[in-house]
């Protein structure tokens, strides 16, 4: 039996943004999904699919998955929370075609164990080298909630976790809207860091997007709060997600000269300086260099290959 995957005391995550939901089952939006331009496609066999449809979609999600990354993304396939059909999808998806599983429901650091040691023995058998896949978490429920940082934890192939928020106000017993969600969200955010993964989602709801001004608004307010990069349920929310979600040119340059002059200050032997009548001292400077590293990231990504 193989072990599952040992957490890292670092780990280097995906350069995503964003992360758009395709119905396994719909060819027409299959075979469109590749030029939508999202970081990451996910191939939904969860919500999106008819329990009659359910068996098909897991047949075919590996030939949907080659044809989805023709375009360069990373693909992810979102499975079924009932257990015998969370082992079905996984069998099915764990391949040299599928980078991830997106994990909805989940209960506890125990859940995300099993199907850690589930997708190394997978990978064991098919040749795919160990944490080949992926996880997405999703938090839905007010139990999760109160342990995500222990799920979090529970297995290096974490990615990313977020809150689902229509379910998880649907058991919270509240409205899933910008006030209610702004303090579970915040807690998430804060989850996610402590446990070294990234925040997946928006401080609002994704739920309405027939205001695409108000769309883009929440987005750009949304990353200042901290969210690495979030899902998408239309494709025309990939380009604003993709914008917002990326540092912008202004920010790489004050970025830049606080590095260059950080190293200078340290050869000088100081520890802070001012940048334009603004005090600059460690923090300042780490949370520039990261700036920059997720900006190297996300060139990485799309430099073509060679």
């Amino acid at each position: 039996m193989s072990s599952p995957v040992e957490q890292p005391a670092g780990r280097n995550q995906p350069a995503w943004r964003s992360l758009l939901y395709v119905p396994a089952n719909v060819p027409r939006f299959v075979d469109k999904a590749h030029a939508r331009g999202a970081d990451a496609i996910v191939l939904d066999l969860e919500d999106s699919v008819p329990p009659a449809e359910k068996p098909a979609a897991r047949a075919g999600v590996r030939d949907a998955a080659r044809r989805v990354r023709s375009g360069g993304a990373d693909v992810l396939v979102r499975v079924n929370q009932p257990l015998a059909l969370c082992v079905r999808d996984v069998e099915a998806s764990v391949s040299a075609e599928v980078d991830g599983l997106v994990i909805p429901k989940v209960e506890g650091a125990s859940h995300v164990r099993l199907l850690d040691q589930l997708a190394s023995e997978l990978e064991a058998e098919r040749g795919l080298p160990a944490g080949h896949n992926r996880f997405v978490l999703m938090i839905e429920t007010p139990d999760a909630f109160e342990r995500m940082t222990e799920i979090a934890r529970a297995s290096a192939r974490v990615a990313a976790i977020g809150i689902g928020a229509e379910d998880f106000a649907l058991y919270g017993g509240f409205e899933p809207d910008d006030e209610t969600l702004l303090m579970p969200k915040q807690r998430m955010i804060l989850a996610a860091r402590a446990a070294g993964v990234m925040p997946l989602g928006y401080i609002g709801s994704i739920a309405d997007f027939s205001d695409w001004d108000a769309f883009r608004a929440m987005v750009r307010r949304s990353r200042r709060f901290g969210f690495d990069c979030a899902s998408c349920v239309h494709p025309g929310q990939v380009a604003v997600v993709n914008e917002e979600y990326a540092p912008r040119a202004e920010e790489l340059a004050r970025a830049r000269r606080i590095v260059e002059a950080g190293a200078q200050a340290q050869a000088e032997g100081r520890a802070s300086f001012q940048i334009d009548g603004r005090m600059i001292d460690v923090p300042v400077i780490e949370r520039a260099r990261r700036l920059l590293d997720r900006q190297r990231r996300l060139e990485a990504r799309r430099a073509p290959p060679g």
